[in-house]
């Protein structure tokens, strides 16, 4: 009885995974099409490689070389679309250029497209490409000398006027401007006294509290919210650290500051909010309430706990005598 249970659970993992597998490759949509199915020799026609499938797939589409046969591939662009019904369904497209200059029927074969549950192959197309017809019967005729005409000042003033008139426009408008720069008064110079530096901590600390106030992630724009709590943590380490934390990748940026002087607490912090924010940004991740919240409790305690303290210069009572 033993033997027969393990036997029967064995097959039904082996069908229950071999469903779950085609299912996956079936949820993948691929097809080739021409823009015109028949052109003539040098005119140029468009193939279209279009891929339709879960946004968290990943889809292979077959590389071309610079041509298939004797059709040549002049360019290709690429565009990305998401249904409007489910943002989670993603169209990808390749779109070809091609031409041929040899007259014929060219066959672009079936291409396979590799996803997940396995490969999605194309249907074959048929490219007619045919000669410019020329006619035979009519008699060739001599080519005609150039006839001379007389070209005069007025002929030229006639066709080049708005060169004319822009250089005109053009030596009045510096004129003016020459003659305005030694007639305007002369503006007496004020010198403005120095604003005073605000520290990062502060400027940071100050962005943290009104963002908070904000309430963005209650109001459901979770992706902004994180997206403006990592700009202002990035903008604070630029200024307390010397690094390009703007154009670096979270990654980067710890990459960056490992010879700092920060604690492995205070690093912890940082990788949680920072991790965070990219889930958000690029994986659509959806935090609970008390994720977003500890997010942005931990910048305000990176910030206080790394922010730079200036040392007040202690005057001895002997320096003062």
């Amino acid at each position: 009885m033993i033997k027969l249970f393990f036997k029967y659970a064995l097959t039904f993992t082996v069908l229950l995974t071999g469903f779950s597998y085609q299912s996956r490759a079936q949820g993948v949509q691929a097809e080739a099409k021409l823009d015109r199915v028949a052109i003539k020799i040098g005119e140029q026609t468009q193939l279209h490689f279009i891929a339709r499938f879960h946004a968290k797939d990943k889809v292979d589409f077959p590389a071309l070389a610079d041509s298939i046969g004797k059709i040549q591939i002049v360019s290709v662009k690429v565009d990305t679309t998401f249904d409007k019904d489910d943002v989670s369904l993603e169209t990808i497209r390749h779109n070809y250029t091609i031409t041929a200059f040899d007259s014929g029927n060219y066959t672009i074969p079936a291409y396979a497209f590799h996803a997940p549950g396995g490969d999605v192959k194309t249907q074959p197309l048929t490219l007619q490409v045919t000669t410019v017809a020329v006619d035979t019967t009519k008699a060739a005729y001599d080519i005609k000398q150039p006839l001379a005409i007389s070209y005069t000042f007025m002929d030229w003033l006639r066709d080049n006027w708005v060169w004319v008139v822009a250089g005109l426009a053009a030596i009045l408008i510096i004129a003016g401007i020459i003659y305005y720069i030694r007639k305007r008064p002369k503006k007496e110079v004020v010198v403005e006294a120095p604003q005073p530096v605000i520290p990062p901590h502060v400027t940071a600390l100050q962005k943290l509290a009104e963002l908070r106030d904000k309430k963005l992630w209650q109001q459901e724009q979770t992706k902004q919210y994180h997206t403006e709590l990592s700009d202002v943590v990035r903008e604070y380490l630029e200024s307390r650290y010397a690094i390009q934390a703007q154009e670096q990748t979270s990654d980067e940026i710890f990459a960056s500051l490992r010879h700092m002087d920060i604690t492995d607490a205070n690093r912890n912090i940082l990788r949680q909010l920072l991790v965070l924010a990219d889930l958000v940004k690029f994986a659509k991740e959806k935090p609970l309430p008390h994720e977003n919240e500890q997010s942005l409790d931990n910048a305000v305690a990176f910030v206080n706990n790394t922010k730079q303290v200036i040392q007040t210069p202690v005057i001895k009572e002997e320096d003062k005598k």
